[in-house]
């Protein structure tokens, strides 16, 4: 009844202090397929999202509040079809997000369970596109950046999960989209593919004298994953009254610290506002998201790009790719066909 038998891989988490995950602290472990009692169902894992918040990070590092104890299970958000219910809810078949973990099968009471419609948009949006990395992306910008048409929307990570959502519904909205990624291959694909007006790679040449050619009269909203030195150099090129959305913390993950005078003078003098974005306090728009974002997919004029690591035994090399900044697009894992 099951494509893995009575066996349930799972992906534990081990106790190690390196100043990055490495593929060692985790470890695997083989359990029954649990049975769902009442008022429970039986799911199997199609799709895992590997989340920095999930695996794994050095106790000292700012992303890592929530990190497991050693040999928990690793937490995390999966697409999953239920194969089993006692739940009056949900019936065999039907396909749920749900924050099972990373493990084949596990049981749920349908607590933070989300039914999908795999007619809408592909199951696998569920956990980019059309899900907390996408819901991230056009809160940012929408609601806490809110750009007029024609304005200069900066965006980092611009052809990620978060950063692509904000770059396209600028773009969508009128106003100017530029991008900075790590890489000439993401810049390209975000220029070609999103449709930003320009990107610029970070670390390539002299970054400030780019960023001011691609932005000539000024940053009007900024919207930030890193939290680190490019903070700093952006603050200095933004307009008057401009807008600052810090929506990630990508380098805590490295331990990076950053003087903050200068930031500070510049956030000043720009007379800026600075909010932080936590996507929980914001999941009221998530039927929003889904309805505007959905048909902007299903009309073409919304791209999405997966990163997709085959296997369960994949996950703890792909999330240390993940922190490591080596995915392109949302990171997830396949644990098995969407259909058996």
């Amino acid at each position: 009844m099951h494509d893995a038998g009575d066996r349930n891989q799972r992906i534990l988490f081990t106790l190690r202090h390196g100043e990055l995950p490495v593929p060692e602290d985790f470890t695997a472990d083989v359990t029954p397929v649990p049975t769902p009692g009442p008022g429970q169902f039986l799911a199997r894992t199609i799709y895992l999202s590997l989340d920095p918040r999930d695996g794994g990070l050095p106790p000292c590092s700012a992303a890592a509040a929530g990190r497991p104890n050693a040999g928990e299970v690793i937490a995390g958000d999966t697409v999953a079809q239920v194969v089993q219910s006692r739940h009056p809810d949900y019936r065999p078949g039907e396909y749920v997000l749900a924050p099972t973990g990373w493990q084949q099968f596990a049981l749920s009471s349908g607590q933070g369970v989300r039914r999908l419609d795999p007619a809408a948009a592909p199951v696998s949006t569920a956990l980019g596109a059309l899900g907390r990395a996408g819901l991230t992306g056009y809160v940012a910008l929408v609601y806490l950046g809110e750009p007029r048409p024609g304005q200069t929307v900066l965006v980092t990570g611009a052809a990620g999960a978060v950063g692509s959502t904000a770059g396209q519904v600028a773009r969508l909205t009128g106003a100017r989209a530029v991008g900075i990624e790590g890489s000439s291959e993401k810049c390209a694909y975000a220029v070609a593919e999103l449709g930003y007006t320009a990107c610029l790679e970070y670390g390539s040449g002299d970054f400030a004298a780019r960023l001011k050619r691609a932005c000539p009269d000024g940053v009007d909203v900024y919207i930030d994953e890193g939290g680190g030195e490019l903070l700093g150099i952006v603050a200095a090129h933004l307009r008057v009254c401009a807008r600052v959305v810090l929506c990630g913390i990508g380098e805590a993950y490295r331990d990076n610290q950053q003087p903050l005078g200068a930031v500070l003078r510049s956030l000043v003098a720009a007379r800026a506002t600075v909010r932080g974005l936590v996507v929980q306090d914001h999941l009221h728009h998530l039927p929003e998201l889904i309805s505007v974002v959905g048909s902007w997919i299903r009309s073409g004029v919304f791209r999405y790009k997966e990163d997709i690591a085959e296997g369960l035994a994949s996950a703890p090399a792909g999330f240390c790719r993940l922190v490591r900044g080596e995915t392109f697009g949302k990171a997830l894992v396949r644990v098995a066909p969407e259909h058996l």
